[in-house]
């Protein structure tokens, strides 16, 4: 069995892989890293089919097929979520996915924004780069486990 790549460690056949292939997301979180999924997978028509509505007129399919193709996904890292239950309707997923793309290691954050119609969870809408309150951050020893949430101790992801 194969890890998800989203991160949750658990595996991608019974992680992301359902969803993929059209089972509903039962809350928020596990849509949005369904989507970061479909993205490092180039499953494109994933991610429009799971914009909202209102949003699918603003997405440019062919330049996220690209921008997918060209880009290295390294890692997803949920930092909060806010309502997004199952029982829920409405609610936001703040996260951060690493990339890099032309040799350059970047990072995406995000705070999004979904709703759930007709039992179905749907990306409505986000802000790239906020602005969020500091946190403190403890030091983290080389063995101890990532904080990203990958399962690989941090010496062999993000403090590589």
């Amino acid at each position: 069995m194969t890890a998800c790549l989203c991160g949750s460690g658990h595996p991608f056949e019974s992680c992301c892989g359902p969803l993929l292939k059209g089972a509903a997301a039962p809350t928020a979180e596990a849509l949005m890293r369904s989507r970061y999924t479909a993205y490092a997978m180039g499953e494109i028509a994933y991610i429009a089919a799971t914009h909202a509505p209102e949003a699918r007129a603003d997405f440019d399919e062919a330049g996220s097929e690209e921008m997918s193709r060209k880009v290295k996904w390294k890692g997803l890292s949920i930092e909060a979520t806010t309502d997004g239950g199952p029982d829920d309707e409405n609610g936001t997923v703040t996260f951060a996915a690493r990339f890099s793309a032309q040799g350059q290691e970047q990072v995406h954050r995000e705070i999004s924004t979904f709703r759930k119609e007709d039992g179905r969870w749907f990306y409505v809408d986000g802000e790239v780069n906020p602005t969020l309150p500091p946190r403190r951050v403890e030091k983290i020893g080389r063995n101890e486990p990532c904080p990203c949430g990958s399962g690989k101790k941090y010496k062999k992801c993000c403090g590589a």
